[in-house]
């Protein structure tokens, strides 16, 4: 009786395809595509050089918050000139998401959010005693140098932005 060489075929195929062969992984096409790729291809430059267009330095950059927010799924678009938050010391960066809309207000550093949120209700989103001028409960999502404000009335929308935001900027 001849036995098939059929099973020996597929172990040597899966062995291949998983990266078993001769080549290390570094020199694999399947590790350009792995868990790194997207991440180191990112940006073209160093890791805080002001030359790059969005520098991964640890902390939010309006143009990080637009990749993070279109890579989430969300189309943003900027919106009018926001009017300046009472108890919140920069000026937000408005924008329409479907229908909802963001304010982001990007510190310079943790240490300067933390300022002004020490004076702030964060269910309204005013200063302590304050009332909402939002004109509904707004969503309040606060990371690293970030304070961002959400109102929407979809809660899939609201949670998806949230876990876009609170992953953190990128890192360098």
């Amino acid at each position: 009786m001849k036995r098939s060489s059929l099973p020996g075929f597929a172990l040597w195929v899966l062995a291949a395809a998983c990266g078993g062969g001769d080549k290390p992984a570094s020199d694999s096409g399947a590790a350009a595509v792995g868990e790194a790729g997207p991440i180191a291809r990112e940006s073209s430059a160093a890791p805080g050089d002001s030359a790059s267009p969005c520098p991964r330095t640890g902390r939010w950059a309006v143009c990080s918050l637009e990749k993070r927010l279109e890579q989430a799924g969300f189309v943003p678009r900027k919106g009018g000139e926001p009017p300046q938050r009472s108890g919140l010391s920069v000026k937000p960066q408005a924008y329409t998401l479907g229908r909802a809309y963001l304010e982001v207000f990007i510190y310079p550093d943790e240490a300067a959010m933390k300022r002004d949120l020490a004076g702030l209700d964060t269910t309204v989103v005013a200063p302590r005693g304050g009332k909402n001028d939002w004109g509904m409960p707004p969503r309040f999502i606060r990371s690293e140098n970030l304070i961002a404000v959400f109102l929407t009335s979809n809660e899939q929308q609201s949670e998806r932005l949230t876990l876009a935001v609170t992953a953190g900027p990128p890192q360098p």
